[in-house]
């Protein structure tokens, strides 16, 4: 219920942005690959509460890419908006390596739907 309650703030603060985007309801595509509960486990991505401050690469999801695993950057805003926006560029400017890779495919939340997943993730603290 308080997730629920948080999740409808988020709406009203952003003006109802959150209705286009991959956070839209139960049926989201991102919740076919992620959790978002406080000890939730792993999927086929990990999970993702607390992930906003957090090491790119550090919880105990044991799918990393190389790349990922290596990460020293923080998953923070800008960084997370790059990511959902197009994951695999995002891994290339984050390591510098021009030939790094992730699993996550491309999600294409760009612009304001990357602000809105951010405004999201940044709730799950």
């Amino acid at each position: 219920m308080k997730r629920m309650i948080v999740m409808a703030a988020s709406v009203a603060l952003l003006g109802g942005s959150l209705a286009g985007t991959a956070w839209a309801g139960p049926e989201s595509k991102c919740k076919a690959c992620h959790t978002f509960e406080q000890g939730g486990r792993h999927k086929t991505g990990p999970n993702l509460f607390g992930i906003v401050g957090k090491k790119a690469g550090s919880t105990d999801f044991k799918k990393y890419s190389k790349a990922l695993k290596n990460a020293d950057w923080v998953w923070n805003e800008e960084n997370l908006k790059a990511w959902v926006c197009d994951s695999k560029k995002a891994i290339r400017d984050l390591t510098g390596d021009e030939h790094a890779k992730t699993r996550m495919g491309k999600q294409k939340k760009c612009g304001d739907d990357a602000e809105a997943v951010v405004a999201f993730l940044k709730t799950l603290q």
